[in-house]
């Protein structure tokens, strides 16, 4: 049942994302800001939670996820160190995931060559 519960919210965003990109003109930047802030925004009032108990793993998966890992390190920074809190817990839950993508993005760079 968790395999399920997992897919269907993970498709459910993936669907989103598809539906406002054939339909707007935004672009794939657009929309991944857009599920970063929305994220954000429902872990604002608590609501991702629910919904990681929910869907599990299919709620921890998509960028969506991405917004409340900083909001969620944030938030509780900021009940330990107060208003200094904020920018340190940011990237506190969310530092391995963009230390990966600096580190991979590099060697991809020293490996491989653009075309022009």
């Amino acid at each position: 049942m968790n395999y399920i519960m997992a897919f269907l919210f993970s498709g459910f965003v993936c669907f989103l994302a598809q539906m406002i990109y054939d339909h707007t003109k935004w672009t794939p930047g657009h929309i991944t800001s857009l599920f970063v802030v929305l994220g954000s925004f429902l872990d604002l009032f608590h609501v991702y939670d629910k919904l990681v108990d929910i869907f599990h793993a299919g709620a921890l998966i998509p960028i969506t996820s991405f917004g409340h890992s900083l909001m969620h390190g944030a938030m509780e920074a900021t009940e330990k160190f107060g208003i200094f809190g904020i920018a340190m817990g940011m990237f506190d839950l969310t530092a391995a995931g963009i230390s990966a993508a600096i580190l991979f993005s590099f060697l991809v760079a020293i490996l491989f060559k653009p075309k022009s």
